[in-house]
């Protein structure tokens, strides 16, 4: 097992691995427009010994009131079913967190289980007045900080690119 950033051949294995992971479209299709668009920051794969992607991770970048602060937002993870629960997602979401922090990002966002997230160190944005676009999202909308200075002066929407307008 290789965990590494994405390189262009990477990109046919995402995708099927997305349209299997997820059971639809979306977040394959999501992710090949992003690609397209030039709005994906960063992807960690993890590829098997025959170099198929069998895990992924994408990083996103999200405005704080219309402002860049150099946030990205995590989505879409995934794992091959069968080998889920081998702690493939975690390594993903580390070696993100490490090439974020390496390149000067400020905070990463996801919008996903706490009970999963928390145990990278995710924190409710709510407890920072910030929130996402979507309704009942509160417990779910968190945050990791890589930079000390980014939660000062900033409150408000945390806004995707339209790109994820159809979730």
């Amino acid at each position: 097992m290789l965990i590494r950033v994405e390189i262009p051949v990477d990109a046919a294995g995402i995708d099927r691995l997305l349209r299997k992971a997820f059971a639809r479209d979306d977040e394959a299709d999501l992710v090949q427009q992003l690609r397209e668009d030039g709005l994906l920051t960063l992807g960690i794969v993890a590829t098997d010994d025959e170099g198929g992607v069998v895990g992924y991770a994408a990083f996103t970048p999200v405005d704080v009131q219309g402002e860049d602060r150099q946030w990205v937002a995590l989505a879409p993870l995934a794992v091959e079913d069968s080998l889920r629960r081998q702690g493939i997602a975690e390594k993903l979401v580390y070696e993100g967190l490490d090439a974020l922090n390496e390149f000067g990002y400020a905070t990463v966002v996801v919008l996903g289980s706490p009970q999963y997230y928390q145990r990278f160190g995710f924190k409710p944005a709510a407890e920072h007045n910030l929130h996402c676009r979507w309704p009942q999202s509160e417990q779910t909308f968190q945050l990791y900080v890589l930079a000390e200075d980014a939660l000062e002066g900033v409150s408000g929407l945390v806004a995707y690119p339209p790109h994820f307008d159809r979730f």
